[in-house]
């Protein structure tokens, strides 16, 4: 019997405002800025891409590109990303 798996995706696990805000939370503690951008692209997918964009003012594609691995988005563009999401960027 051959054991079938797929590839994690964390995306898949955030159904909720709470659980998104809960995760980029735990990102921004213990990662770094490309950790923070994997995780605004991952919490985006689990919201939808397009939602996302919307609410951010942004295209879908250039949301996909700013956030994509090796992206470089600007400030702005996180901040109305991580508006978007429910959440607000904060210095403690």
């Amino acid at each position: 019997m051959v054991l079938k798996t797929k590839p994690f995706d964390v995306a898949e696990h955030l159904n909720t405002p709470e659980d998104i805000r809960i995760f980029l939370q735990e990102v921004a503690n213990a990662g770094d800025d490309s950790d923070l951008i994997h995780a605004l692209n991952t919490a985006a997918r689990a919201m939808g891409m397009t939602e996302v964009a919307q609410k951010a003012g942004v295209t879908r594609a250039s949301l996909y590109k700013s956030l994509a691995d090796g992206g470089n988005p600007k400030f702005t563009t996180i901040s109305k990303v991580t508006k978007a999401l429910g959440c607000k960027l904060a210095v403690a």
